[in-house]
């Protein structure tokens, strides 16, 4: 046992271990443990209450985020219907526009389809109404004069305000003439001359008698009076199409409110 004595403490003095420089590798600080497990504690907490703000939010964003997505990359059906009929009406609306300007391939015509497009004007056809009306002496001639007058007067009204409302520009830059801006048709859709010739036309095959080739020559008017204003540059297609449309409407509605012969005399009476 003595020999043993000194040889252990020669193993403990030879040990690199048992040193003083080493001794915080063999024994750890227990202050140092806690302040891991505890720092490892608050940052459990702090993740927790992270995950529990956050968690709410992230539901939320992938319920906006793909709604706005499909607002923005999946257009309707309808829109886009909508917006290919636009674009081919403004494409065949350029190519048609053959007198929309001298430099134009048909631009030497201007002035003919210029003319055209007067006949289906509203003060040409009003100052003629009035004019025939003075001269005529036939109750029945003034009855279909004086709702005729009426018809003109409408047609006028509801396309300066359906003009207003809609401000749609021609496919090309045509400043409007004088007789335009009289009648305050200054916008393209609808168009006002196609809509006054369909309502002219069907008012005129309701009301005279008329041989048949007067009747074709008649339609061939209202349409060849629609397509100029799409030759000169003034409407596009739709604003012609909708304009006859309308002028219809617009019969039906003077057909509706049709002034007897009576109330005709009276308020001839009176002017």
């Amino acid at each position: 046992m003595p020999a043993s004595q000194p040889r252990s403490r020669a193993r403990d003095r030879n040990n690199v271990l048992n040193r003083a420089e080493f001794l915080s590798l063999n024994q750890p600080l227990k202050g140092n443990q806690e302040g891991r497990s505890s720092s490892r504690k608050q940052s459990g907490q702090a993740g927790a209450a992270g995950a529990q703000s956050s968690g709410p939010k992230e539901p939320r964003q992938s319920q906006q985020l793909p709604e706005e997505d499909c607002m923005q990359l999946n257009p309707s059906f309808k829109g886009i219907a909508f917006n290919s009929l636009l674009a081919i009406d403004i494409c065949m609306s350029k190519r048609l526009g053959v007198c929309a300007n001298r430099a134009s391939s048909w631009g030497g015509a201007r002035s003919m389809i210029n003319l055209l497009g007067i006949t289906g004007h509203g003060i040409p056809w009003i100052a003629g109404t009035l004019i025939c009306l003075v001269k005529s002496s036939t109750l029945a001639g003034q009855e279909v004069l004086m709702n005729l007058l009426l018809a003109l007067l409408l047609d006028i009204m509801i396309v300066a305000g359906l003009q207003k409302l809609a401000k749609r520009k021609g496919p090309y830059d045509i400043n409007p003439g004088l007789l335009d801006y009289l009648t305050m048709d200054t916008y393209a859709f609808p168009a006002g001359h196609a809509s006054r010739v369909a309502m002219l036309s069907k008012f005129f095959l309701n009301h005279l008698v008329l041989a048949i080739p007067l009747r074709i020559l008649l339609v061939l008017w209202a349409l060849c009076v629609g397509l100029s204003r799409v030759m000169i540059g003034r409407h596009h297609i739709t604003d012609v199409l909708s304009g006859f449309v309308f002028g219809y409407l617009q019969f039906r509605l003077v057909e509706l409110i049709w002034m007897s012969s009576n109330t005709c005399q009276m308020l001839i009476s009176i002017w």
